[in-house]
């Protein structure tokens, strides 16, 4: 007699008959592979948002521009401009926070996967193993990565309570950046907090950016000084741009001046005038 011999997945594990498969996302997300491919993709997500975002704030240093006669400080119209994103189609500040959502999710799915992967090289490895090469590339980087996460995550609900929601800054306007920015920083203990918090941010952002190519399988000793050049390159960058913020404003330079019109004042008056 013959028989029909029923293969298994790949992978070699049984399938019992009637049992539902994982779709293929989820199935490929449990093995390393797949972790180490959505840690690279939330990581290219979060360097992008921080770098963007670091850019942006430079704008505190234009100062006040003229808005319909009126001095205003252009990061504040910089601030209406992202909340005005694909306005009407969207309702006002609808496609901010899409954009926020997206980054929040990357953040928890990094988080997710480096638990992930951290587990499941304990199990494979339960002793401690680093390559020479990685060793003198990465060391303190890569020692205290998952310490930096920490920290950045963190930092990232304070920096959400401090300056969009407003509940860690008492004087708090909203829509008002840059008499926000100054409200917040010019705080001592918040200086501090935000300066250790953007060092941790830049050596997660070394190190991260160092090992995207490997995790993403584009590993090559030619590059290896290529790869070392964008990761200090994009953390030294971002770090010097965000810790500027937090000293230039306890020496003064970014300083509110009340006597500058707020957007808000702005948007009434133009409101009158095409009445």
């Amino acid at each position: 007699m013959s028989q029909t011999l029923r293969r298994g997945p790949v992978s070699g594990t049984a399938v019992g008959r009637g049992a539902k498969r994982k779709p293929f996302l989820l199935d490929f997300y449990s093995t390393a592979v797949g972790k180490k491919y959505v840690m690279a993709i939330t990581g290219i997500i979060g360097i992008g948002f921080v770098v963007s975002h670091m850019i942006g704030n430079l704008k505190v240093y234009i100062g006040t521009v003229t808005e319909n006669g009126q001095e205003v400080y252009d990061i504040d119209i910089y601030g209406e401009f992202l909340r005005d994103i694909l306005v009407p189609i969207l309702p006002r500040t609808v496609f901010l926070w899409i954009l926020r959502g997206v980054l929040i999710g990357a953040v928890l799915l990094h988080i997710h996967a480096a638990y992930g992967l951290t587990v499941m090289n304990r199990k494979a490895r339960p002793v401690k193993y680093q390559s020479a090469r990685d060793y003198e590339v990465a060391n303190f980087a890569s020692r205290t990565m998952r310490w930096t996460g920490i920290i950045v995550a963190l930092f990232i609900l304070w920096h959400l309570a401090d300056l969009t929601w407003g509940w860690a800054n008492p004087d708090f306007v909203r829509g008002e950046v840059y008499r926000n920015l100054d409200a917040s920083l010019s705080r001592i203990p918040v200086a501090i907090l935000y300066i250790v918090a953007n060092i941790a941010l830049g050596t997660h952002l070394f190190h991260g950016t160092w090992s995207l190519f490997q995790s993403m399988g584009w590993n090559n000793p030619r590059f290896n000084q290529w790869r070392k050049a964008l990761a200090a390159g994009i953390a030294t960058i971002v770090v010097v741009g965000n810790v500027s913020f937090p000293i230039m404003t306890l020496a003064g330079v970014i300083e509110f001046d009340d006597s500058v019109t707020s957007v808000h004042e702005l948007h009434e008056d133009h409101e009158e005038a095409s009445e």
